[in-house]
């Protein structure tokens, strides 16, 4: 499959600038110069690109939506990466972070921004100081800082570390966490395109979606579309965990069956059986064998009843105990949760215990019941997704394994019995 992200990421020396220049690394950066800001913008939105965060929206188009004549303006990369399951942007940090870089800057001349942030988890300390060092370099060398190779063209590079709360992946949240202020969601609109980072004109986008730029602006949008599927443009980086003999981030193109995904990981572990299998990290439902061979794009996974999400396969096989699967997804979510929306700070810590009581035999049939309508009254009543990803594994693993809670429940009838 062709490689665009993952491309010589088996050279010593990759997270140098010598060695990443030596493979033609920042030549996006002449011919983007080259090209009127506007025109850079256009190529992107044409070659389909969407982001790779979890979304799904068009990059281009919400590039384009920054509001007309309004300076400064801000570009924040997001590299919050704590959806459970997902580790492809910390690969992209910590093996080839010149090509961020270089995509960023690439990028806020396509939106006139003179400033950009990478926002990083707060577990990644290691990986911020590879990328200070990166940006350093390219200092240095010219590619950061005023008139970037004689082009006119200023931007200035930061890195910040937040403080490992998942809810700093949601953009608003991260804004917030930005500038010291406490990580919650804001309301919105306004839209951080209209009013975000000290209340100006902001782009959000994930390191992997950042890190395909430089390779559309030296192939050409054409070349992009012409991978993956007509809606689905290009590649996606997958993180393959859970009860595979390889476990690994692979890159594929939209649209390959996920049983392929499976294949180029080693198969299933031990020879097992698949039972089920979340195909975009844990804020997005499970599905059943029965999708074993539905194609990994945003179209078909959602007719399928899930999401691509973040981009994070996790694999379940017949061994598994879905209940306590999803009771650890719910303590997760729990955990997390900020607390500024009651259906979520509470309807967490329901979910947690609910889930609970069936693994400790104290269930019984109505429990589902009140399982489904705590859920009812937490999706799609918050600031931000929070709440509708805990509800997501919840209620789809009642719908898809209704006798694996069925058998808890007959259990928990023995036993007062």
């Amino acid at each position: 499959m062709t490689q665009i992200l993952l491309k010589n990421f088996e050279v010593e020396g990759l997270t140098t600038l010598k060695v990443y220049e030596k493979l033609g690394g920042y030549k996006s950066l002449k011919k983007a110069f080259s090209m009127k800001p506007e025109e850079v913008l256009n190529e992107v939105k044409n070659s389909g690109l969407r982001g790779r965060g979890g979304a799904g929206f068009p990059t281009g188009l919400k590039w384009s939506f920054l509001a007309k004549d309004s300076f400064p303006r801000y570009f924040a990369c997001n590299a919050d990466e704590s959806e459970p399951g997902t580790c492809k942007d910390r690969i992209l940090l910590e093996k080839n972070p010149h090509l961020l870089i270089e995509g960023l800057i690439v990028s806020s001349y396509a939106c006139l921004i003179e400033t950009g942030y990478i926002y990083f988890r707060g577990e990644f300390q290691d990986v911020a100081d590879l990328m200070d060092e990166a940006i350093a370099e390219a200092y240095k060398k010219g590619y950061l800082g005023k008139n970037i190779l004689g082009s006119g063209f200023n931007f200035d590079l930061y890195t910040h570390l937040g403080a490992g709360a998942y809810i700093c992946g949601e953009e608003s949240a991260l804004l917030n966490s930005l500038t010291g202020m406490r990580g919650e969601p804001r309301s919105k609109p306004p839209f951080p395109a209209v009013q975000g980072l000290y209340d100006k004109p902001t782009v959000i986008n994930n390191v992997e979606t950042v890190c395909v730029v430089p390779w559309i602006v030296n192939e050409g949008s054409e070349a992009y579309k012409k991978l993956g599927t007509e809606k689905s443009t290009g590649t996606k980086l997958v993180s393959v965990s859970g009860h595979v003999n390889k476990p690994a981030n692979v890159e594929i193109e939209m649209g390959t069956p996920v049983s392929k995904i499976i294949e180029m990981c080693g198969g299933m572990r031990n020879g097992n059986k698949l039972k089920a299998f979340i195909p975009g990290g844990s804020s997005v439902p499970m599905l059943g064998i029965e999708h074993i061979d539905v194609a990994y794009d945003y179209e078909s996974l959602k007719e399928a009843g899930s999401m691509l999400g973040s981009g994070a396969l996790i694999v379940m096989d017949e061994t598994t105990n879905i209940v306590e699967a999803t009771m650890r997804l719910a303590y997760f979510y729990m955990h997390e949760s900020c607390g500024k929306c009651t259906p979520c700070r509470e309807g967490t810590r329901w979910l947690y215990q609910m889930l609970g009581e069936v693994l400790n035999r104290r269930g019984s049939p109505e429990t589902i019941k009140t399982l489904q309508d705590a859920c009812d009254n937490m999706a799609m009543k918050t600031f931000c997704p929070l709440a509708d990803a805990a509800v997501a594994p919840v209620v789809s693993s009642i719908d898809l394994f209704p006798e694996d809670y069925k058998s808890f429940f007959a259990e928990a009838a023995a036993t007062a019995g």
